[in-house]
């Protein structure tokens, strides 16, 4: 199973494709017993947490993740004892213990559904990542409590870039990730999930599209609509405007030869405490649940 983020020759030899949602719901109903997850650390625990009974596999263990790394449990644990009454709400990039935590997980997916669906005068603290969160309070009038992590691709996007690239492509639709930041939302035409803008893009009569999200999924959105064109949005730097794309390194870690090994060896297994695990699925079951 490849991540949508994943590099091109990855995703052309997975057996399935998808966001983290789809990543979590497919790990449910497969019968394999030995999982490959293409992705990221957390990916592989939440994979594990949800089938503990299988091998779950990852390419690379160094592959971690800068939102995950920005909520650390002890962390979490001390803001939930400041604010005694309120719901827990974290994003699916994050590690088993701060699972283990959670009252309800999300992915960006379904994240805007499962805090509406909470009562309005519910107290939430919703975390890791900030812009997500600020983006759904912007939408469904909330007042979350909101941790300050980051994720270091979408929050490197350009905001100059975009306004140059709009001016260069008028026709264009932008095509953005509630992971980037405010600033860079407003100028979009679409914000949703990577499976969501990846939907849009097939379904939209629009021929050109500005992406400000992980280069890896103008693979798949290029394979689904060859007929369109579609400008990755580039990154900030310190001199100005960046490269033409904005990659994950930890996503691009994997490669065929590392699956090939993990594979033959059944190496690079991810285990997961427990007593954690089971804490962290009662979160994972909500969202899934919820998320039908």
């Amino acid at each position: 199973m490849a991540h949508y983020y994943q590099p091109e020759a990855v995703q052309q030899i997975a057996d399935f494709i998808g966001d983290s949602l789809a990543l979590a719901q497919q790990a449910r109903k497969t019968d394999a017993e030995i999982i490959v997850l293409c992705g990221v650390h957390f990916m592989g625990e939440t994979a594990k947490i949800i089938c503990p009974d299988k091998k779950v596999l990852i390419p690379d263990m160094a592959a971690g993740c800068s939102l995950a790394d920005s909520c650390k449990a002890e962390d979490l644990r001390k803001f939930k004892a400041e604010h005694p009454g309120y719901k827990v709400i974290s994003y699916v990039n994050t590690s088993a213990e701060v699972k283990a935590l959670t009252d309800i997980c999300v992915t960006s997916s379904n994240a805007e559904k499962i805090i509406r669906m909470l009562p309005k005068d519910e107290k939430i603290i919703f975390g890791p990542d900030y812009n997500l969160g600020s983006y759904i309070n912007k939408v469904t009038g909330r007042e979350m409590l909101l941790w300050n992590g980051a994720c270091h691709v979408h929050e490197k996007f350009s905001v100059e870039a975009l306004i140059q690239l709009k001016k260069t492509h008028p026709e264009a639709k932008v095509l953005a990730h509630p992971e980037c930041k405010g600033s860079l939302l407003v100028l979009a035409d679409v914000v949703g999930s990577t499976q969501a803008l990846l939907n849009y893009s097939i379904k939209s009569d629009a021929k050109e599209y500005i992406v400000a999200t992980e280069a890896g999924i103008l693979f798949e959105m290029q394979k689904a609509c060859p007929d369109k064109t579609f400008i990755p949005l580039p990154p900030e730097t310190t001199e100005g405007v960046g490269c033409s794309c904005n990659e994950c390194n930890y996503m691009r870690l994997s490669s065929l030869e590392k699956i090939y090994n993990v594979l033959k060896n059944e190496t690079n297994e991810i285990f997961v405490d427990k007593e954690i695990a089971s804490q962290a699925l009662g979160c994972i079951d909500r969202m899934l649940e919820m998320s039908k």
